[in-house]
């Protein structure tokens, strides 16, 4: 029986994705799907919600009526507002985890909750071992969707086994094709020069992991006896790994033809073309070939696009090539393997008849695949998910189970003024108002929080145009360290001369701080390099330093850098020995009703305490978590107002034992280390009034503060200096822009921790982990060649 119209004439149906003209496999997909409805469905108003990359996104065509910065997670609020708005009969989202922004994707979910109308979601990736982030941000998507789309069988038996999803939500709608006529190769060849020889075609975004290189190794053999051979390989090279390492990929595999004397042999097409010249290259093929080098892909476009148009496939068995392929529309060869790729080849070319024979078998099973056909299966079950929405929200239900409160709403993350303060040297120390003071040059102790908030931004967001701000930190760091004493200089003045032989303990431990950031979240593996090298040449002196506040700022560090190398004995001892002396000064010193480690609480002071419960915990030694939980809670206790809001120790006096505290001058530092602090105590302990007392700190600079005044300047981007008694320090210096900084930075960590914390407790999985750092790179993933 065939669904319900619940699409009426004139209602609108609205795609989210990424776009054309952007480059990227899902982008190419949503077009061709999003004008593939609109043109079977013409009475119906379709658009499309795009995802920018990039800050200046693209030039879009009229279809694109909103678009998203990936890494802005208020534009996923704003999505879901002008979806309800515009009151869509349905929703198809394209789900792909790298192209929207947050800890896997999570973003997405916030606009996801908000949305009030029908929710079909096509799923790109599906991972067989997902990590828990992974799996939790798949299961809470397929719980908000009505309808599951796949491309796949194989991919709707992992949804139901490893992420439980009810097999009624899932449809299997195979990946789209052009309709194009079953045509003799010959016809299209001399548009590309290559008339009179026999082509085998590749295309896609050129990236490692295609296997591009074997198919290479494997052509002397055939040319040594099919010399009209040629083989092309069209497409450009992918924008993000083009960025990351330019063109050594191609180059590698230009320079590897070269070496086996197949110049004539292979053509490079470094463009993006479009659909027409798409269809008329994949016409003039004789043979297509995917090499994958594993079996994680769970479905391909190319391949898809090749076997509809009739072309005799070559492929390495990943999982849609097995499904696809399957009785004899295809020739699986082993992965990795050359010499099978060559035997294959020369078999379908010494033997015409078997080629076409194939050709016909794969362009008559694809014919059910036709973008026309595709869209059609959508169109229905649009109006199946629909049907299913309007009577599941006419019935009256019992009330949810309360779901987590969202607690904040941040601000967008504004760097302006961060560029405004730093030159190619480093970041200024002071500001007159909002204008770089360069009388007093640089510090490393500010280097050490720009080098930390560049590094927390990169792994948040994944903002390329971030990385030379965080390598010119890095390269001060570098030029900082006196290899000859293990000591960094501190004072730098605006002429590039050090003011120091050596900096305080303070602003030493600051730095091996911030290396230890720099080790666990720098992207690129000679920046890791460095920082380690770093990092561990300013580790031996701590032995010797006699401050608390040193010794927690290098436990930060070292905390940090043992999330990459866990394993790294010597550091795990400075580790023992660091935490034992600050619990030791703690123990010393404090009473029932002063429990804290000096007569006075001064500056800084939330790190020490956090010092010692991040090392109580991953020691695990209960005494230290329970005595820097109590030194916490004791601390944000006496820096409460009775307003509720959080009120720091003033630097005009500090508060000493027994004395009064002095409540200005407050200082940005200070609620930094608050926030920090709570949120490191949270994910220590899952003790959710941390996230409260963080919350409360972070609010600070936005106002919620004994002057009722907010620091933060939203026109600039940057954070002025501090609260006086009757008013602010307008100056808005490095330190308090990078207090700001950071701490937006974790609680914007912290609300896509929670954001995945909400899945509801009747799901298999109800609390995210805060995510791990992999010490060797990307989780190898089952996917789609779309992205």
């Amino acid at each position: 029986m065939p669904p319900s119209k619940a699409l009426f004439d004139g209602s609108k149906i609205a795609f989210v994705g990424s776009y054309l003209p952007r480059h990227c496999g899902i982008a190419t997909f949503t077009h061709d799907l999003c004008e593939a409805v609109a043109t079977q469905a013409s009475e119906q108003d379709v658009f499309t919600v795009a995802m920018n990359d990039i800050p200046e996104g693209y030039a879009y065509p009229p279809r694109v009526r909103f678009e998203i910065r990936q890494n802005v997670q208020s534009d996923y609020r704003l999505a879901a507002e002008f979806l309800n708005i515009n009151q869509v009969s349905a929703i198809c989202l394209q789900h792909e985890y790298g192209i929207y922004g947050g800890t896997c994707g999570s973003h997405l979910l916030s606009m996801l909750r908000r949305v009030r109308r029908p929710l079909v979601t096509t799923l790109h990736t599906i991972l067989r071992e997902p990590n828990e982030q992974q799996k939790l941000v798949l299961q809470e998507t397929c719980r908000i969707s009505g309808r599951i789309v796949v491309m796949a069988d194989i991919a709707r038996e992992f949804l139901k086994d490893i992420y439980e999803v009810s097999g009624e939500k899932i449809a299997v709608i195979p990946h789209g094709i052009p309709d194009v006529p079953f045509v003799d190769p010959h016809f299209f060849k001399d548009q590309f020069g290559v008339e009179g020889r026999r082509v085998v075609l590749t295309f896609g975004l050129l990236s490692p992991g295609k296997g591009i290189e074997y198919v290479i190794e494997a052509l002397p053999d055939v040319v040594q006896k099919h010399p009209d051979v040629v083989y092309i390989l069209l497409g450009a090279t992918h924008p993000h790994v083009k960025a990351e390492s330019g063109e050594e990929y191609r180059n590698s595999l230009m320079r590897r033809a070269h070496e086996l004397g197949l110049r004539d042999h292979v053509i490079f097409v470094n463009r993006f073309v479009d659909y027409k010249e798409l269809c008329e290259y994949l016409g003039a093929a004789d043979l297509y070939v995917t090499p994958y080098l594993n079996e994680a892909q769970i479905t391909s476009g190319t391949l898809a696009y090749a076997a509809g148009a009739g072309k005799a496939v070559i492929s390495t068995p990943y999982w849609h090539a097995e499904e696809l392929l399957a009785d004899d529309r295809g020739k699986l060869v082993p992965f990795r393997d050359s010499e099978a790729i060559a035997r294959e080849m020369l078999f379908l070319l010494d033997n015409e008849h078997e080629l076409n024979a194939m050709r016909k078998r794969a362009y008559n099973h694809c014919r059910q695949m036709v973008w026309k056909r595709t869209a059609q299966d959508y169109l229905d079950l649009f109006n199946e998910a629909t049907s299913a929405w309007i009577e599941d929200h006419s019935q009256v239900k019992l009330a949810p189970k309360p779901r987590r409160k969202e607690k904040f709403d941040l601000p967008e993350l504004d760097l302006r003024h961060l560029y405004a303060m730093t030159d190619d040297t480093s970041i200024f120390q002071h500001a007159k108002f909002t204008i770089p003071d360069r009388d007093h040059g640089y510090c490393v102790d500010d280097n050490c929080r720009a080098l930390i908030a560049t590094a927390m931004h990169w792994d948040l967001n994944h903002d390329e145009s971030i990385l030379p701000l965080l390598k010119t930190y890095l390269a001060f760091m570098h030029h900082a360290l006196d290899e000859e004493t293990g000591r960094f200089r501190n004072f730098m003045g605006y002429d590039r001369r050090w003011l120091e032989d050596a900096g305080s303990e303070d602003s030493h431990g600051r730095s091996l701080w911030s290396l230890g950031v720099a080790v666990a979240l720098c992207p690129h593996e000679s920046q890791i390099a460095l920082a380690t090298r770093l990092f561990m040449g300013g580790l031996g002196v701590t032995e010797k330093f006699t401050s608390p506040r040193p010794w927690a700022f290098s436990l930060c560090g070292i905390a940090n850098y043992l999330r990459r190398f866990g394993g790294d004995s010597e550091v795990r001892r400075y580790r023992s020995l660091l935490a034992d002396k600050l619990l030791t000064e703690f123990q010393q010193c404090s009473s029932d009703d002063w429990p804290w480690l000096e007569d006075e609480v001064a500056y800084a002071n939330a790190k020490l305490p956090h010092a010692l419960i991040t090392a109580g915990k991953w020691m695990q030694r209960g005494d230290m978590m329970d005595m820097g939980k109590r030194a916490l809670h004791w601390l944000w206790e006496i820096q409460t107002n009775e307003q509720g809001f959080f009120s720091p120790v003033g630097s005009n006096g500090w508060y000493r034992r027994g004395g009064e505290k002095a409540q200005f001058d407050q200082q940005c530092i200070e609620a930094h280390a608050m926030v920090d602090a709570c949120i490191e105590a949270y994910h220590c302990t899952r003790e959710e009034h941390w996230i409260d007392k963080a919350t409360r700190a972070f609010y600070w600079f936005l106002g919620e503060n004994d002057l009722r005044t907010p620091l933060y300047d939203f026109t600039t981007g940057g954070c002025r200096d501090g609260l006086h008694p009757d008013s602010v320090n307008e100056n808005q210096g490095a330190e308090s822009t990078l207090a700001w900084l950071m701490s937006l930075l974790l609680m914007q960590d912290l609300s896509m921790e929670l954001s995945l914390a909400e899945i509801p407790t009747d799901t298999p999985a109800e609390k995210a982990v805060r995510k791990p750092i992999s010490p060797s790179g990307p989780v190898v993933t089952a996917r789609s060649d779309n992205g």
